[in-house]
């Protein structure tokens, strides 16, 4: 008999220790001044009901609201990540329920914009460019007139032709695309970027497993489309011809902007197309370049270079 009785005395202090704590607890949460606040509104509310939602009571007390005690999304000290309690009364009964706080909107909307920007290959130094981190050269004053130029009529309606960024090695071509990306999505304008070099070897590699339709369409459609280094990759007819003529017609009959960079001005991209294992074709690397001039306006932008 004397392990029961022992087990039972030690449940009845364990109980009498939880009724303490529950005492506590009850006069610490109808103490809070925003329950105090809440209950005062309601004088319906009967104590009954008051004691059978202590629990909500005590969840939303211990909750962070609005992020008043939590420094980042990342941070949150909230039950459900993001969420911040809210407590009202539906039919004489006391309800908790969340909505999202102001972290994680913000969150959210930089999520939603960084997925503005597709990148092939494109190094981080580029995705997180911005325009105030151009520097503002004598050089550049005409390249970066006609960025600003294109970024205020965005604002309003997309321009139908972008900017085709000629000049040395090391001069800051790459940067502004990514630059005008960053400010693009601003304005919920989603850019496609493409390393040329890369871009050649994907869409060999993408016919392997049928996927080079889906990522031309892509490219295609983009609302701005980036093209980083043409002339740089080595030539094939297949791709100027079937790959990159079919982007740049799709774009220039849908009057949709293209960007470029190059080492070299049309008429040396031109020479530098028509280039192929097959021989030389001026007649259809002309064709591309026509397209690039429908779609795209020719800026140089010279400079010291910047690499060194």
């Amino acid at each position: 008999m004397e392990p029961v009785q022992s087990t039972l005395r030690k449940w009845m202090q364990e109980n009498e220790h939880f009724k303490e704590n529950y005492i506590k607890v009850k006069q610490k949460v109808l103490s809070d001044p925003e329950i105090k606040e809440f209950l005062a509104k309601y004088p319906q509310l009967t104590e009954k009901e008051i004691e059978k939602n202590l629990i909500k009571l005590y969840e939303y007390k211990t909750q962070s609201k609005q992020c008043d005690h939590c420094s980042s999304f990342g941070g949150c000290k909230n039950m459900i990540q993001g969420y911040s309690p809210i407590l009202h009364v539906e039919n004489n009964e006391i309800r908790l329920s969340y909505e999202k706080c102001h972290n994680r909107i913000a969150h959210e909307k930089q999520v939603e914009q960084q997925n503005l920007i597709q990148s092939l290959y494109m190094p981080r130094e580029i995705l997180e460019a911005t325009i105030d981190d151009i520097d503002n050269d004598i050089e550049r004053v005409s390249a970066i007139r006609e960025l600003i130029n294109f970024i205020e009529q965005a604002k309003s309606d997309l321009p139908q032709k972008g900017i085709y960024f000629h000049g040395p090695f090391g001069v800051g071509k790459t940067y502004f695309l990514g630059a005008l990306a960053n400010k693009l999505k601003e304005y919920n304008i989603s850019s496609t970027l493409i390393y040329m070099p890369e871009f050649v070897r994907e869409m060999k590699a993408s016919m392997k497993d049928d996927s080079i339709n889906d990522k031309i369409e892509l490219f295609k459609k983009a609302d701005v489309l980036m093209l980083d280094d043409i002339g740089a990759e080595m030539q094939s007819a297949w791709f100027r011809d079937e790959i990159l003529g079919s982007i740049l017609q799709y774009r220039m009959m849908e009057r949709l902007p293209v960007f470029l960079t190059s080492n070299y001005t049309l008429n040396q991209l031109e020479s530098q197309l028509a280039a192929t294992r097959s021989g030389v074709e001026t007649v259809k690397a002309g064709r591309i370049i026509e397209r690039i001039k429908q779609v795209s306006k020719s800026v140089e932008i010279i400079g010291e270079n910047r690499r060194e």
